[in-house]
C-alpha cells in the first residue's frame, strides 16, 4: 500500500511525458517517498508507450498499463483506479495544462479532513471561445437538471481518499462520467482554484465529436430530464393537435370556411414527425446504455503492464 498514487491517462503525449514525469516526481516526493505514478496508455500511436517503459526501467515509482486499443479517457482513468494502491489518489492529464504543483496543496486540504479535493478553473488559456462557451453552458445546464451537485468549471484533476476509490470500483457502468460519480458518492468535498495553462505540446484528443459524446454520457448518466422532456413534449403536441382538430372540424362543419390544400397537412406531419423523432432518439440513448450494461463486457482490455497483480 502506497501513501499516494498518481493516475495519468495518456494518448499521443510523447512530447509531454518527460517533463510531466520530472514535475510529478519533484512534487510528489515532497509529500512522501511511498508513491506510484501510473501511466495508462490508451492506444497511443506515437512513442508514448516506449517512453513510459523507459521511465519505468529507471524509476521504481513508475508503472504502466497498456490497453489493447483506444478505450477512451474515462475508461483509462477507471483502469488506473482499479490498479492503484495509494491511500490518496490523484488524477491528472498528461498535457501539463493542469499544474502538478497543485497536487501538494490539494493533498494538504485532504489532510484537513476532506475526502475529495478537486481543482476548479478560474481561467482556461489556449482554448478558443467556442470551446470555453460550450463547456460553461454545458456544466451549468447539467448542474440544473441533475439531483447530484456536480461542481462547475472542473475536470478530472483532483485528489481523493481511498474510500472514494473503493466505491468507484463498484460502479461498473459502461458510460463512465467520473465528474458526476464522485460527487454522487458524497463525503466531504472541497476545491482549490487555479488558472489552467495552455497545452505544453501536442494536440488535444478531445474533438468536438468526443466532447458531444461525453456531454451526452454525463446527462444520461445523472439526469432523467431528457425523458421528462420527451413526456412533456408528447403532452404539449397532443394538446396542440387536439385544438387543431377542433378548429378543423369547426371550420369544416360550422363556418364552412376551409380551403383544401397541403400546407396545413405538411405542417402537421412535419411538426408531429419531428417531435416523435426527437423523443424516440432520447429514449434510444437510454436504451442503448441499458443494453451496454446488460452485456456486461469488460471496460477495457490490458495488453501488458508492469503492475504485479
Amino acid at each position: 500500500m502506497k501513501d499516494i498514487s498518481i493516475i495519468i491517462p495518456i494518448y499521443n503525449e510523447e512530447n509531454n511525458i518527460h517533463l510531466l514525469h520530472e514535475s510529478l516526481t519533484s512534487v510528489v516526493s515532497k509529500i512522501s517517498n511511498s508513491y506510484e505514478l501510473i501511466f495508462i496508455n490508451d492506444g497511443s500511436r506515437d512513442n508514448s508507450l516506449s517512453m513510459v517503459k523507459a521511465l519505468a526501467a529507471n524509476d521504481q515509482h513508475v508503472y504502466y498499463i497498456n490497453f489493447s486499443r483506444n478505450f477512451g479517457h474515462q475508461i483509462a482513468v477507471s483502469a488506473g483506479l482499479d490498479f492503484c494502491t495509494g491511500n490518496a489518489v490523484a488524477i491528472i492529464d498528461a498535457d501539463l495544462q493542469d499544474p502538478p504543483e497543485l497536487i501538494q496543496e490539494m493533498y494538504q486540504k485532504m489532510k484537513e479532513g476532506f475526502e475529495v479535493v478537486y481543482a476548479k478553473r478560474k481561467s482556461r488559456d489556449g482554448e478558443n471561445f467556442i470551446k470555453k462557451f460550450t463547456a460553461k453552458i454545458f456544466y451549468r445546464i447539467l448542474a440544473r437538471i441533475t439531483s447530484v451537485e456536480i461542481p462547475v468549471d472542473t475536470g478530472d484533476f483532483r485528489i481523493m481518499d481511498r474510500k472514494i476509490v473503493d466505491v468507484l470500483k463498484h460502479m461498473p457502468e459502461q458510460q463512465k462520467y467520473l465528474r458526476g460519480q464522485i460527487p454522487w458518492i458524497g463525503f466531504r468535498q472541497t476545491f482549490v482554484e487555479y488558472d489552467r495553462k495552455e497545452r505544453h505540446a501536442g494536440e488535444t484528443g478531445y474533438t468536438y465529436r468526443k466532447m458531444m459524446r461525453f456531454a451526452i454520457d454525463g446527462i444520461t448518466s445523472f439526469s432523467t430530464a431528457p425523458l421528462k422532456f420527451a413526456t412533456a413534449s408528447g403532452f404539449v403536441v397532443s394538446f396542440i393537435s387536439f385544438i387543431w382538430i377542433l378548429y378543423a372540424l369547426y371550420s369544416r362543419f360550422i363556418i364552412k370556411d376551409y380551403v383544401q390544400g397541403w400546407t396545413s397537412i405538411m405542417i402537421a406531419v412535419l411538426f408531429l414527425g419531428g417531435v416523435q423523432l426527437i423523443c424516440i432518439g432520447i429514449i434510444g440513448e437510454y436504451i442503448s446504455r441499458m443494453s451496454a450494461n446488460i452485456r456486461n463486457r469488460p471496460l477495457y482490455v490490458v495488453q501488458d503492464t508492469n503492475i504485479q497483480s
